[in-house]
């Protein structure tokens, strides 16, 4: 009898499972299946999610540069498809401008050309350097309209017709300062530093020392006078010998004072020899 129970119970246990697990067309599943078709129909329509687009305001630089920045579209979801869809447009424009200014100066045609003013050594008088020793010059500028951006410094000698270069593409300040050291140009120069009279010129380095300076131009046809010695060794006062000053008479003064005497000896004579004759003094 209890076996029988228990065949019984389970016997309506295993019905139960495979009743449960038989797929069955039931009211509720055709419900469920009915709204998925409605809500998939409504869905025929796209949603576009939404659009983000960063733009950001164009600015221009210091420098004239005007950048446009980047454009972004957002992602787009489709319901549909049940996949989503990124685009990204990025556009980048640059433009680069440079602005020039250009500046006019009005020179008066009729006025004079620039020159230099010198301040060592004085332009009032000559001064003596010797050669080896280092000297200075010092100037400034006069009636400039155009500065040079360089300028050339030379020293001319007419005793050798020869133009020695200082310095060249100096710059030019308001006062212009220039050291020569004559030593060290004497011990390496092919033409050597004579005693003489040179003339400083001061002229623009883009053009020719003869070139004629227009109006209002640096011009080099004003110079400055300085002298230039070679020292010479000791020489004791009873050993020296001047070249162009010495006391010994020539061969041909000499001769002329012979002449002279003997001239004179012979008027002499003669007048003696005739007032005796007549016998002037008897």
């Amino acid at each position: 009898m209890r076996s029988f129970i228990f065949s019984f119970l389970f016997t309506v246990l295993l019905l139960g499972t495979v009743a449960s697990a038989w797929p069955w067309g039931s009211h509720g599943e055709v419900v469920v299946r009915d709204a998925l078709l409605d809500r998939r129909a409504e869905s025929t329509t796209t949603e576009t999610g939404t659009t983000d687009t960063a733009t950001t305001s164009t600015g221009t630089s210091a420098s004239g540069t005007t950048d446009t920045t980047t454009t972004d579209t957002a992602t787009t979801d489709t319901a549909t498809t049940g996949k989503s869809t990124d685009t990204k447009t990025d556009t980048k424009t640059k433009t680069n401008t440079k602005s020039t200014t250009s500046t006019s100066i009005s020179i008066d045609p009729a006025a004079a050309a620039g020159g230099i003013s010198m301040l060592t050594p004085s332009a009032l008088s000559t001064t003596y350097y010797k050669i080896g020793q280092d000297i200075t010059f010092v100037w400034n500028y006069t009636s400039l309209s155009v500065t040079p951006t360089a300028v050339d410094v030379v020293a001319s000698c007419s005793a050798n017709a020869q133009v020695y270069t200082l310095t060249s593409n100096m710059s030019a300040k308001a006062t212009g300062t220039y050291i020569w050291d004559t030593g060290k140009y004497q011990s390496s120069a092919t033409i050597p530093l004579l005693t003489a009279t040179y003339t400083l010129f001061v002229y623009d380095a883009s053009k020719a020392l003869t070139d004629t300076a227009s109006a209002g131009y640096l011009s080099s046809n004003q110079g400055y006078s300085f002298g230039m010695y070679s020292p010479q060794p000791y020489t004791p006062l009873g050993e020296f010998k001047c070249a162009t000053c010495s006391g010994s008479i020539s061969d041909i003064q000499r001769q002329g004072i012979k002449f002279a005497l003997g001239m004179a000896f012979i008027t002499l004579a003669s007048f003696t020899w005739f007032v005796g004759g007549l016998g002037i003094f008897s």
